[in-house]
């Protein structure tokens, strides 16, 4: 794949060599490359038009779409910061961001106006907003907002002749923070091209392969999955009703879909909460299916194995937004013999354990994992104090502790900051969550400290079990004979569901409050 200096440059290439196979699919519309780089190329050419400079923040609010996409490209096109924002932000902290960033234009799909004319309320009209099919009256702000069709209906649809330059800021992707403003990650176009290029070589990637996208593109693992199939010239189908897994199945079949990618929780409700294993004949075409977004329990791997088609591979990997997505990757052909690893670097990445002092440990010794590389971020937005911490003549620091063993595979054992003090003893949550998920009684599980003044921490669980008829009776006394009685939590709360965030990761600040 030929090194490109920008992300739209990606989708620019595929338009002018007329890719037959379309870009996107969603909700029965097909869209080509052609197509889809005219219409970024309306939307660029709007905000060129309405003083959007290369460095001006643009934020863009919107569920998965075409529409997405093409705002997407356009302010990427533009030379303006796309800030894709979680749709689960309320008023409050979406004025926090745009206050914060100083964003200059807003693009937002019809489903979220009020949210966005809340915000007007709260003191922060902006220059320029574009709504999705308005429906909603904005008085004497209306000349600041346009009709997303009044700005496809122009004529001028030729590429913007705009000079990028990499080290200029692509993305700013905010954490999914739980109080107050989360941090804004700085991603320029270096970051955003170096970490898409090495997901396609190692995913092998070519304009055959046809994406299932379900988790969110405000996500940066979903942003990576848009970014990667529109690189190597492939096709992205959009399906956002993950909680009907039977109508996502049924599309991975008609579409022929040949990747799927998702977090724990996504496969842990296609074992446990969906017909997998009874289509699993029908996905012929599925290559792959590739896991990342936090710590996926052996149990639920080896399940996955079991269920998946023969021909299918598993790729577990592992990543964070300050790394425009991606780490480490665990070659298929080591599932099974490392199955608790998180692989190797990707290509372009150097990744090495450290102790306090910042020196490098030797295989099988435990210390933080530092990584360097061109796609680590610029650094988080209008914060110094932030960024000195997790950056450093070192690289970045992920605040995760882990191992490399002889072989030169990563091992993640916990978070710095995530350890329980329990009485005397140190503990681990992720240790007690494997064993728990090792008795076979439950689809997913969180252990969490609840403060005590006796002991620090009391442990308590939240979990969902596979059977109705299971009882924390039953889970605790399988836990217990692998778990020292200082290990073994105090009560397991079983619940239909786990709390969320907007990526699909448990929120485990909400188990707490479920379990305090």
């Amino acid at each position: 794949m030929t090194q490109l200096p920008s992300l739209a440059a990606f989708l620019e290439s595929h338009a002018e060599s007329e890719a037959p196979n379309p870009a996107v699919v969603f909700n029965g519309q097909r869209i080509g490359y052609g197509d889809l780089n005219q219409k970024a190329n309306l939307v660029a050419r709007f905000l060129m038009g309405n003083h959007i400079a290369v460095g001006d923040r643009v934020i863009l609010l919107s569920d998965n779409s075409i529409n997405f996409i093409i705002a997407y490209y356009g302010i990427i096109k533009s030379g303006g910061v796309a800030i894709p924002l979680n749709t689960g932000f309320g008023a409050q902290k979406i004025t926090g961001i745009i206050k914060e960033t100083g964003a200059k234009a807003l693009i937002v799909s019809s489903r979220y106006e009020r949210l966005i004319q809340e915000t007007y309320l709260l003191g922060t009209p902006l220059p320029c907003t574009v709504i999705e099919r308005p429906a909603l009256s904005w008085g004497t702000k209306k000349g600041a907002v346009w009709e997303w069709d009044d700005i496809l209906g122009e004529s001028n649809s030729s590429n913007p002749l705009l000079e990028l330059d990499r080290n200029d800021l692509c993305n700013i992707i905010y954490t999914s923070g739980s109080t107050g403003i989360p941090k804004g990650v700085m991603l320029t176009h270096r970051n955003l091209t170096a970490n898409t290029h090495s997901i396609c070589k190692y995913l092998r990637l070519t304009p055959q392969d046809i994406q299932m996208a379900v988790l969110p593109f405000y996500y940066v693992m979903g942003l990576s999955l848009l970014n990667t199939h529109i690189a190597c010239g492939g096709t992205v189908v959009i399906n956002n009703q993950f909680a009907f897994p039977a109508a996502v199945l049924n599309q991975m079949i008609a579409e022929n879909v040949t990747g799927f990618s998702g977090v724990p929780a996504t496969y842990a409700y296609l074992l446990h909460r969906s017909p997998l294993l009874k289509y699993r004949e029908k996905l012929t075409s599925l290559r792959y299916c590739s896991q990342a977004g936090g710590h996926m329990s052996s149990q639920i791997k080896k399940q996955l194995r079991d269920t998946l088609p023969t021909h299918t591979d598993i790729v577990i990997m592992y990543g964070a937004t300050e790394a425009s997505a991606r780490l480490t990757y665990l070659d298929p052909k080591y599932y099974t013999e490392k199955i608790d690893s998180i692989g190797k670097a990707i290509p372009g990445v150097t990744l090495c354990v450290l102790d306090k002092e910042g020196k490098q440990l030797p295989p099988g010794a435990e210390g933080e994992l530092v990584a360097t590389g061109h796609n680590i971020m610029k650094g988080y937005f209008n914060d110094a104090d932030g960024t000195r911490e997790v950056l450093d003549h070192n690289g970045y620091h992920t605040g995760d502790v882990g191992y490399m063993d002889k072989d030169g595979f990563f091992y993640i054992t916990g978070r710095k900051d995530n350890l329980l003090k329990v009485g005397g003893h140190r503990i681990n949550p992720q240790e007690i969550e494997d064993v728990l998920m090792s008795t076979g009684l439950l689809v997913e599980v969180a252990v969490l400290g609840v403060p005590d003044k006796l002991m620090v921490h009391k442990l308590r669980a939240i979990g969902v079990a596979i059977d109705t008829t299971t009882t924390e009776k039953d889970i605790l006394a399988k836990a217990s004979q692998s778990l020292p009685r200082y290990k073994i939590p105090e009560s397991v709360k079983l619940v239909r569901m786990l709390p969320k965030k907007g990526s699909g990761k448990v929120d485990r600040e909400a188990c707490l409050r479920m379990v305090g």
